[in-house]
């Protein structure tokens, strides 16, 4: 079977983002279409706002639908991954992005149901999507994961062991399966984003914004287009032979703790 060129990993394709009805996922999936990608929007909860970034990626010239799914449960997604490659074509760019809650829990308070809560995102989810794409990919001759990671664990935050043991996992799974999947022309990677102030941070005062951005040395906040263009380069084709990596975003915030 002969891959169209046109679909291949950095010349344009399909490109899944999870997770992608409002904040990081919204932005990623614009600058996605803006760079030539066909833009599956995935949503769970918010069909609206998914269907507002698809026609927002439409209306810049792009290219982009919105599609349910639960990315957590197993025949959701595998529906949902069948869907994307009946409608437009097979995945040739998978952003794992989607999240749920992440509450501060003591560890007194800690339970397993505590640490599955993060686990089906950052593990569970990804070994779904990533299951169910993988034979398109191959059919394609390659692909790229792109899994959204944090900067949490090199941070050590109290209350938010839960949520960094997920995300520590998510990352030694970039590493395992970069090496795996390589045979294949998958590449797997991770860009970790700083404090990324988006809807869900909205009731966050002033004063914790200030306190935060002065110990970034380059003296911002971050924003979700910082972290767009670290998934705009890990999918386009100057990053072929970038595999494996964790893509720190956040204004050298942790430079130097580790």
């Amino acid at each position: 079977m002969t891959a169209d060129d046109s679909a291949m990993p950095g010349k344009g394709g399909v490109a899944l983002v999870t997770g992608a009805s409002r904040g990081l996922g919204a932005v990623i999936a614009r600058r996605l279409g803006a760079d030539g990608h066909t833009v599956a929007v995935n949503y769970h909860s918010g069909e609206d706002d998914a269907r507002r970034v698809a026609a927002g990626v439409r209306d810049a010239g792009g290219s982009a639908e919105a599609f349910e799914g639960d990315v957590t449960d197993e025949a959701a997604t595998a529906a949902l991954v069948a869907r994307v490659a009946d409608r437009l074509g097979p995945v040739g760019v998978l952003v794992l992005n989607a999240t749920g809650p992440q509450p501060k829990v003591a560890f007194e308070d800690l339970t397993w149901d505590t640490h599955l809560d993060q686990l089906r995102f950052f593990v569970k989810s990804p070994t779904l999507l990533l299951q169910a794409a993988l034979p398109g990919m191959r059919a394609l001759g390659g692909g790229r994961v792109i899994q959204i990671g944090s900067d949490i664990t090199d941070r050590a935050l109290p209350g938010m062991s839960a949520y960094i043991a997920a995300k520590a996992a998510q990352y030694e799974l970039t590493r395992a399966w970069a090496r795996e999947l390589g045979p294949y022309g998958v590449t797997v990677n991770l860009v970790a984003p700083g404090f990324i102030p988006v809807e869900r941070h909205a009731g966050i005062g002033p004063e914790e914004l200030a306190a935060y951005r002065d110990r970034v040395p380059l003296g911002r906040m971050g924003t979700p287009e910082d972290v767009a263009g670290a998934v705009s380069y890990l999918a386009s084709a100057g990053a072929a032979f970038v595999t494996g990596q964790r893509v720190v975003v956040n204004g050298g915030h942790t430079v130097g703790t580790l």
